[in-house]
C-alpha cells in the first residue's frame, strides 16, 4: 500500500510543507522563504522567523494537498522536524503537525532535522548500507556513520563554528549580502589561492573539524590590511578561504571513508550546494570506486519539507511515533559512536 506522508519543516527561516510518496518521490513541495526579511540584519532574527512561520504554515499545507491532488484521508502519517533549530520556529511546525494529526487521527512522526538532510539522498538513489554522510550546513559540520537504516552515529563534529557559519561571517566582513556562501563560491572560481590560511586539525588522526581559527584569520587579515591602508584582493581571498575549507572537509572525509568502508557516501546540507566542495569530493571519490557517491540535489540541499518527509518515512517504518505531548527540542542531535 502506498504511503503518503505530509511533512513540516520550520527549524530556521524556511516554512515548508511537502507530501512524499514511499519516502522516495516528492508528490508536492511548498516552501516560503524569508531571506529578504533577514538580509538587512545579516542573519536570521528568531522572532521575525517565527511570525513568518505562523503566517505561512496553514496556507502551505493546503497548497501541498492541492498540488498533490490528495486529501487528508489519503495520508498515512504526519512528519515534522522536532529539532534542532530555533525553538520558536520549531514550535510552529510541531504545533501545526500535532493539530493536523489529531484532527485527522493520523500517526505523528518526529524527525531529527539532520536525518532529513541525509535522507534527501533517497530522492536520487536508494541509500545502500552501511553508509557515511558528510553533513555540512550553517549550523552543523559532521560526519555521520549509518551502519544500517535508521542508525545515525556521529564520528566527527565541529568543535566550534560550522563551515556554513564561517562562510556567512567572512562574507559579512567582506560586505557581501546574507547568505554569503553562494557568493563566496562564485568568487572563489574567479580568483587564485594566494593567501596562506590555516587548516585546523588537518593532520590529526580523528574526524573532528574546527573553522573558528580560519574564520578569525580571514577577518583579522582584512582588519589589519585596512588599518595599514593596504588593499585586499577579495576575489583571491575568497578563493583562499574556500580552498582551506574544502581541503579540511575532503581530507577528513577521505580519512573516514578509508577507516569505515561503506557502500554509499552522501554529502548533504546547505553547503552541499557549494560547487567547489562537490568538485573536490567528486575527485576524491576516484579513490573509492566501490562506494556509491550521492550528493543531495542542489535544489534540496537547503532546508525543505521533502527531506523531512523522506526521513519521516524511514522513522515511520521503524515504529517511531510522537504523541500529543511532543515538544520542540532545539538541542536534538544524533548520538555519538562509542569508542
Amino acid at each position: 500500500m502506498t504511503r503518503y506522508i505530509m511533512a513540516f519543516e520550520s527549524s530556521a527561516d524556511e516554512t515548508s510543507v511537502a507530501i512524499v510518496e514511499d519516502g522516495v518521490k516528492i508528490v508536492s513541495l511548498q516552501t516560503a522563504t524569508q531571506i529578504k526579511s533577514h538580509q538587512r540584519f545579516g542573519g536570521i532574527v528568531p522572532e521575525v522567523a517565527s511570525r513568518h512561520h505562523i503566517e505561512q504554515v496553514t496556507i502551505l499545507a493546503d497548497a501541498a494537498l492541492q498540488e498533490a491532488g490528495l486529501t487528508y484521508e489519503d495520508l498515512t502519517a504526519i512528519g515534522v522536524t522536532q529539532g534542532p533549530g530555533l525553538v520558536g520556529a520549531l514550535l510552529i511546525g510541531v504545533t501545526a503537525a500535532k493539530t493536523i494529526a489529531w484532527a485527522h487521527q493520523l500517526p505523528l512522526v518526529p524527525v531529527i532535522h539532520l536525518a532529513g538532510h541525509i535522507s534527501a539522498a533517497n530522492f536520487v538513489a536508494p541509500i545502500t548500507y552501511p553508509a557515511l554522510a558528510l553533513m555540512v550546513s550553517g549550523g552543523h559540520t559532521e560526519l555521520v556513520l549509518m551502519r544500517e537504516e535508521y542508525d545515525y552515529l556521529v564520528i566527527g563534529d565541529t568543535r566550534d563554528d560550522a563551515a556554513g557559519e564561517s562562510y556567512d561571517k567572512v562574507g559579512r566582513t567582506m560586505g557581501l549580502s546574507y547568505p554569503s556562501g553562494k557568493l563566496i563560491d562564485e568568487m572563489a572560481h574567479e580568483g587564485e589561492d594566494t593567501y596562506d590560511l590555516p587548516r585546523a586539525l588537518l593532520n590529526d588522526d580523528q574526524y573532528d573539524f574546527s573553522f573558528s581559527g580560519l574564520k578569525s584569520a580571514v577577518i583579522n587579515l582584512m582588519h589589519n590590511a585596512e588599518q595599514r591602508g593596504e588593499k585586499i584582493d577579495y576575489t583571491n581571498l575568497a578563493t583562499s578561504f574556500q580552498a582551506a575549507v574544502i581541503d579540511v572537509l575532503v581530507t577528513k572525509t577521505k580519512r573516514a571513508l578509508t577507516h569505515y568502508p561503506v557502500k554509499t557516501f552522501i554529502v548533504a546540507g546547505g553547503v552541499a550546494a557549494n560547487r567547489g566542495l562537490r568538485d573536490g569530493l567528486t575527485t576524491m571519490m576516484a579513490d573509492f570506486p566501490d562506494t556509491q557517491f550521492t550528493p543531495v540535489p542542489i535544489k534540496l540541499a537547503g532546508d525543505n519539507a521533502a527531506m523531512i518527509g523522506a526521513a519521516a518515512d524511514i522513522a515511520y517504518r521503524h515504529g517511531k511515533r510522537g504523541d500529543w505531548t511532543l515538544n520542540a527540542n532545539p538541542a536534538l542531535e544524533f548520538d555519538y559512536l562509542e569508542d
